[in-house]
């Protein structure tokens, strides 16, 4: 760690945050218990772990400390409010800008002298986008947000500035602290809470306590039937010719009375997956297991790489390898399911070539298969050397949401999601992840999600609707996708006695 005398030299560069990182030994520790030992008594909170592919977990994990900031929006009837809190208080509010600007202003406040031989995250903003921001980017086009949600805000970021980066490979874990050194004290202050965050992990890690025993009924605001009818509706723009394709999804929702983080610890095991997130925003929680990028921008070989990964094509998983391969065999060579993920790499392709170099955009690893715990679908990626002069906020305009959650074109698409979705879709089908203070920003799509809220559960899922859907299967299909969070949920209220 730098000395006090580097961290002043520092400081009289100009910097407003400089990292302060301090390396331990966690060798007996895992990426759950180091949260439920620093953070799992505190709101503002995440731990965000991955598995490539679903199978083995990924090198880096991140556990992110009680974050003193935090920006939220929320759309309105007659327009939008962004807020900043501090230690729970209001200490900005707007009305007139557009969140997502105000959202880069704030950012772009912060200079960051940045640690170096560590990820991408060592700080910066951390939470999601919901699905209506895109209202914020398509204001003349989309109406209203539409009514029925859960309640929260549409943008929730955490202002990160404490955090643990756990190493797998080496079993060292890295307590990284952006202090800022314009308050006096601040590099003792720093120290003096690395010191105590590593005596906490000394104390015994405290498991969950699981009440078990209770059922909750599953409810579905969108009836079956009338589901069906939706599909029907959606084929007839589509034969009519105002869209390719559109994805029309359910909301399940349950009470759920267990600790929110059984039932991460639940999903983990029975859907790892390249995303996997807990965020204890206080009044409400995430928590998620998602295989799909919405997009990720990275500095790679000195080039500035903005990926798309789009995921379309689905079927179940099968009862033995055998069955498994057939059914994958059955996808790889079903023409509605290869139309339609061609539709939506060229979407992607689309996305990228807004704010890409021209000649820079290639689609790689094209019809790939990828398989989850209780599905497998069609996997093809899309990248691009991004513009000079474009920051994330420009990555993300130009992406969100992904073309897999609403259809072909986008815009035409989601205003049919509108019209026969019965209620707002509130996180799902938006983006959940981080921009970084390095410059880097990796943000999953919000599916196999759920948000836990004063004691309900809510999770969502969607079928892509084109000509030839048969629209009995496509309902199977939005269930077969949110079982993943059913089941974690069905083992959390177990105690985790009904086995995986």
């Amino acid at each position: 760690m730098m000395t006090e005398i580097e961290f002043e030299a520092i400081a009289r560069e100009g910097y407003n945050r400089i990292a302060l990182v301090s390396e331990c030994l966690c060798d007996l520790e895992t990426p759950l218990s180091i949260y439920l030992k620093l953070a799992g008594r505190d709101t503002d909170t995440f731990l965000l772990e991955s598995a490539e592919g679903g199978k083995s977990f990924s090198r880096y994990s991140f556990v992110g400390l009680k974050a003193r900031t935090k920006i939220v929006s929320y759309l309105t009837d007659t327009g939008f409010c962004s807020q900043v809190l501090t230690d729970g208080q209001e200490t900005e509010r707007d009305t007139e800008t557009n969140p997502l600007d105000f959202v880069r202003r704030f950012f772009n406040r912060f200079r960051v002298a940045l640690p170096k031989g560590l990820p991408r995250l060592t700080g910066g903003l951390v939470g999601y986008f919901g699905y209506d921001t895109v209202r914020l980017i398509e204001q003349s086009k989309l109406g209203r947000k539409k009514s029925g949600g859960i309640g929260g805000p549409d943008i929730c970021l955490l202002l990160c500035e404490e955090l643990i980066v756990i190493d797998s490979f080496k079993g060292r874990m890295y307590i990284v602290i952006n202090a800022d050194p314009r308050v006096p004290g601040a590099y003792s202050a720093a120290v003096h809470r690395i010191r105590r965050l590593k005596q906490s992990l000394t104390r015994p890690v405290e498991a969950p306590y699981a009440a078990g025993g209770i059922v909750h009924e599953t409810e579905r605001p969108f009836a079956k039937e009338d589901y069906l009818k939706a599909v029907r509706k959606a084929k007839d723009y589509i034969l009519a010719g105002d869209c390719m394709q559109v994805q029309i999804g359910q909301r399940i929702e349950r009470g759920f009375t267990e600790n929110p983080i059984s039932l991460y610890r639940a999903l983990r095991s029975l859907n790892p997956s390249p995303y996997m997130y807990f965020y204890n925003f206080g009044d409400h929680f995430v928590v998620g297991a998602s295989p799909e990028i919405l997009v990720r921008q990275e500095l790679r070989d000195g080039r500035r790489i903005a990926t798309i990964r789009p995921i379309a094509g689905t079927r179940p998983r099968g009862v033995d390898v055998q069955d498994d391969r057939r059914l994958a065999e059955d996808l790889l060579h079903d023409p509605k399911e290869r139309a339609e993920h061609l539709m939506l790499i060229d979407l992607a392709r689309n996305d990228i070539g807004r704010i890409a170099k021209p000649g820079t955009v290639r689609v790689t690893d094209k019809y790939a298969i990828e398989r989850y715990s209780q599905v497998q679908h069609l996997v093809s990626h899309v990248e691009g050397e991004l513009l000079d002069g474009l920051d994330n906020f420009d990555v993300l305009k130009a992406t969100f949401p992904a073309g897999t959650l609403t259809g072909a074109p986008k815009v035409r698409a989601m205003e049919i999601i509108d019209e026969l979705e019965p209620v707002a879709r509130g996180i799902y089908g938006g983006a959940v992840g981080y921009l970084s203070f390095a410059g880097d920003m990796d943000l999953a799509i919000a599916i196999r999600t759920a948000v836990i809220k004063d004691k309900r559960l809510y999770a969502q899922a969607a079928a892509g609707i084109v000509a030839d859907s048969i629209p009995e299967m496509e309902y199977a299909e939005t269930e077969h996708k949110a079982r993943a969070v059913l089941r974690a949920a069905e083992l959390a209220e177990s105690g985790f006695e009904s086995g995986i």
